[in-house]
């Protein structure tokens, strides 16, 4: 299992224009899902943080709890992070 997204999150996602990141890089791991779902929440809590790296990662899981419910479905969809540790952080 890969790291919890938010230790990620994932996603995860992408610089000022996740879609034009990616589309820039074809070998991108990140699924059309979390490119389009994660957009807004990358810009807004992480977009200081080039694609997948560390800083990125722990970036996203500080943020875990503010990123939109449609992100977080994505990046579960997409194994990013499980379904038990969203679980997990909605009982605290």
């Amino acid at each position: 299992m890969k790291t919890t997204v938010f230790g990620l999150l994932i996603i995860s996602t992408a610089t000022l224009g996740l879609g034009d990141a990616v589309a820039a890089d074809p070998a991108s791991s990140y699924s059309k899902a979390v490119q389009q779902f994660c957009r807004a929440d990358y810009k807004k809590y992480c977009g200081d943080y080039g694609l997948e790296t560390t800083a990125l990662r722990s970036c996203m899981d500080r943020n875990g709890e503010s990123l939109s419910k449609a992100c977080v479905r994505a990046l579960v969809q997409d194994g990013e992070v499980s379904q038990a540790e969203v679980n997990r952080r909605k009982r605290h």
